[in-house]
């Protein structure tokens, strides 16, 4: 079923997909901006502090995560926006890879995928579980990016976008914004519901994260309601947000 979807019309109308698919919370990698809640002494900031601890989680808990993540395929976790993708080949930017299934997936569509992962532990598992000719492997993290260079016919955000402070959302999103190609297709999944004790992690609903992309200049394709979580949790469900870049 369709839902239109309130606010300004679009050139192509955007709406709330509401599917029956499920997303396994554990399988989607780990990311950026998530980590424990913890002090780290010497840090000047307190995004820095966040940093470190994100990193710090990650880095302890890397094998572990690998095994979680092979357990569910592409697939199941992007089927709400897998006919937005766009054809191979094309460039794509995997940004918080993780253990790289997904890189590892659109590598074996025929995609060029450049996977960003700060944490070398994750990025260690990654080229031993998910190893592929067609990616390549950058220590980079939002918000900046810096190491990178557009532009990219499709930017992938699995489970990455609810660990950013709220300061650092709208700067990431113009930052993305400037690493898609003319036409190019910007796909972001939300865990949403009460954030974990264990991490640091915010509840971002997608109406923030398409406002933020409309405000960098992408125009909103769909939000996808995705209502099961694979662990059974019932305080947990997710959502996607496509935007897409205009082609001028």
């Amino acid at each position: 079923m369709e839902i239109p979807l309130p606010g300004p019309p679009f050139a192509e109308r955007a709406t709330y997909i509401l599917t029956a698919l499920s997303v396994d919370a554990r399988s989607v990698k780990g990311m950026v901006e998530a980590g424990e809640n913890s002090s780290c002494p010497g840090a000047g900031s307190e995004a820095e502090q966040h940093a470190v601890g994100v990193q710090a989680y990650y880095a302890r808990n890397a094998e572990q995560l690998g095994k979680r993540y092979g357990r569910v395929y592409f697939d199941e976790v992007h089927g709400g926006v897998a006919d937005l993708l766009p054809p191979p080949p094309a460039r794509a930017l995997d940004v918080g890879a993780g253990t790289g299934r997904d890189a590892h997936a659109l590598a074996r569509r025929g995609y060029d995928v450049v996977a960003v992962e700060p944490v070398r532990e994750l990025r260690d598992v990654a080229q031993e579980l998910n190893p592929h000719e067609r990616v390549r492997w950058v220590q980079d993290a939002l918000p900046d990016l810096g190491r990178l260079e557009g532009a990219f016919d499709l930017v992938l955000l699995s489970a990455v976008w609810m660990h950013l402070p709220p300061a650092e959302r709208r700067p990431a999103m113009r930052r993305l914004a400037e690493l898609l190609a003319p036409g190019g297709l910007l796909a972001i999944s939300l865990r949403r519901g009460e954030p974990p004790a264990d991490r640091v992690m915010f509840d971002v609903p997608a109406q923030e994260a398409a406002g933020d992309g409309q405000r960098a200049g992408l125009e909103l394709i769909r939000v996808v309601e995705e209502s099961t979580d694979r662990l059974g949790r019932s305080e947990v469900w997710w959502q996607s947000v496509a935007l897409r870049k205009g082609q001028q």
